[in-house]
Order: C-alpha cells, then sequence, then structure tokens
C-alpha cells in the first residue's frame, strides 16, 4: 500500500501525518518540538514508522512550517510549500465548502479566505502572543489547571467576566485582579476565552469578510472554549475537523501526493533518516552590507545544504 508523508514542523508542536492512496489517514502524530526540530522531526519518524502497517511504501513526502526547508533536507521531501498554502489544501479537502479558516498554533494565528476552494486573502499574526496558544497554556499554569480541562471549564460558566484581551501582560494582569475581586474562576476562564476570540478577529480578522463554513484549526481548537466562543462572536456555527491538530500536516501529504503523481518518483530518503547524524549550523556572510545570515545542515560532517543568503552564493556552494 503506497502512503504520502506530510510533516509539518512549527515552534511549539512537529505533526507528522500518513495519507493513503484512497485519501484517508492512515496514521497521524502531534508531539512538542521543544527548540529542537532536527530532533523532534527524527523522532516523529520513529514514531510514525511504528504505527503504520509493515506493508505500507512511502511514495511521497511533503513539508510545511517554519522549519519547513530544514525538514525537506532531512527527509527528502518532494514539496515544500507555506502554512496558508498546506492549510487551505487541507481544509478543502476534509470540509470541501469551506470558505473561512481560522487556525490558531501555539506562537501564531493566522485566517485564510477560501472562495471556490482557492485562497483569495489571509493575514498572520506573529507579533501579540496575547492571540495564541501559549498564552492559554501559560495560564493554565499559572491558574493550576491542566490545559486539557480549560475549554471545558469555560463551558460551565453562566456568565463570563470581561478580560482585558489586547496584550497578553494586560490580559494577565486583569485575570488576577478579576480573582481578586472575587470573581468565579470559571468566569474568568470564559472571559479569557472570549478576549483571545476578540483579539484574533479585531486583529487578524480586521476588515475580513467572514463567510459560512467556517473552519476552526491548530492545536487550540481542541479548547471548546474558545471555539464557543468564535460561535458567539460570529453569529454562526464553527466546524472543528477531526484532525485539527494536524490540518498542516495533512495539506502537506496531500501536496506530495499531487506532485509525486507528476513526477512519478519521489526523493524521500527512507525511515533510516530517523538515525543519520544531522548538525545545524550558521554563520554571517561578509561579501556584501546584506550581512546574510546563512543557515547550514551538515551530515556526518560534510555539509548537504546552505540557506539565508540574499544572492544564492552560498546554497549553490551545498550542492
Amino acid at each position: 500500500m503506497k502512503g504520502f508523508l506530510g510533516i509539518d514542523v512549527g515552534s511549539v508542536s512537529t505533526n507528522v501525518v500518513v495519507l493513503t492512496e484512497n485519501g484517508e489517514i492512515a496514521a497521524h502524530l502531534y508531539i512538542r518540538t521543544r527548540g529542537q526540530p532536527i530532533r523532534a522531526v527524527q523522532e516523529g519518524l520513529r514514531q510514525i514508522e511504528a504505527m503504520l502497517p509493515a506493508d505500507v511504501e512511502i511514495a511521497g513526502v511533503g513539508t510545511t512550517g517554519s522549519a519547513r526547508n530544514l525538514t525537506a533536507v532531512l527527509v527528502g521531501a518532494d514539496t515544500v510549500k507555506n502554512e496558508i498554502t498546506a492549510h487551505a489544501v487541507a481544509a478543502s479537502f476534509l470540509v470541501p465548502e469551506a470558505k473561512t479558516i481560522l487556525e490558531i498554533g501555539g506562537q501564531d494565528s493566522k485566517i485564510i479566505l477560501l472562495r471556490d476552494g482557492v485562497v483569495i486573502d489571509f493575514a498572520m499574526n506573529t507579533v501579540c502572543a496575547a492571540g495564541t496558544g501559549s498564552f492559554l497554556d501559560q495560564q493554565a499554569s499559572r491558574l493550576n489547571i491542566p490545559i486539557e480541562e480549560f475549554g471545558d471549564l469555560a463551558l460551565q460558566a453562566s456568565n463570563s467576566v470581561r478580560i482585558a484581551g489586547r496584550c497578553s501582560v494586560f490580559a494577565e494582569s486583569d485575570m488576577i485582579h478579576k480573582q481578586q475581586l472575587g470573581h468565579n474562576l470559571t468566569e474568568i476562564i470564559a472571559g479569557l476565552c472570549e478576549a483571545l476570540v476578540r483579539n484574533y478577529l479585531n486583529n487578524v480578522g480586521k476588515g475580513k469578510e467572514i463567510l459560512a463554513p467556517v473552519v476552526f484549526q491548530g492545536g487550540v481548537a481542541a479548547n471548546v472554549g474558545i471555539k464557543e466562543a468564535f460561535q458567539k462572536a460570529l453569529g454562526m456555527e464553527v466546524i472543528v475537523p477531526k484532525y485539527f491538530s494536524v490540518m498542516g500536516a495533512v495539506g502537506a501529504a496531500l501536496l506530495a501526493k499531487d506532485q509525486v503523481s507528476k513526477s512519478g518518483r519521489t526523493n524521500f530518503k527512507g525511515f533510516a533518516a530517523s538515525d543519520l547524524a544531522y548538525k545545524a549550523g550558521s554563520f554571517e556572510c561578509k561579501g556584501c552590507p546584506n550581512l546574510c545570515e546563512v543557515i547550514e545542515i551538515y551530515q556526518d560532517n560534510q555539509v548537504i545544504a546552505r540557506w539565508g543568503d540574499r544572492c544564492g552564493k552560498w546554497e549553490n556552494l551545498a550542492v
């Protein structure tokens, strides 16, 4: 059986998916990157291989996410695409009529507008932490509540306390103030969920025409409190797909399948890539005033890839 491997490596999580020729998810994996993308990719390969039947042959590989270029070198990718493309392809595949994609990850958030399956507009927020999953993780930890229970507690609230959500620092101090005033914890959590949604819609979604069907994906989509807050703010149903946490990887696998159907071959190095000795380094090129920071990837002490230079000088030397 042929399978298509999709890998999405972000700052918080590394997601791996294997898609069958029939478009079914044979295996999927969500693990923490923990600031070590090379180790996360290799660990992801080991775990996903153990989850697959012995007769599965990987016929194509796609990578996406902030570490997509690095991952492509490690595994031998057939296609490398940005997160906007990967998430749009996955949403259109699992929710064919989708018109709006709300995506909130650990360190950033984005909105993608689709019309007839084509991306017509998008926006990203990579500056403020107040609208991301890492902020929710931080507040759950401060309140000594498992993040998995955060959303359920929000739904238990009969009322929500208004929390200042435009800045993570102000939001935290406002939560502490509301606790000191004696507000119920569930009401504060519900208020925080609504504050995050307000922040998202006023920044990432500002000026965007949000039409149904609306698809909510990314790790934060696991939080039912955030989903409910979106439905309340938008006045429409918000769909959370079954594979919401690994949608980038699903899109990368679909793109790999499409690419291999055209090329007829794959560059995949095999699952043995999980045991190869890789090392990353960097240096500043002083060849011109640009002072580009060039990234180098070593395999067994030999440079196998470079990128980051604007003129291509160092990239060409790595071939």
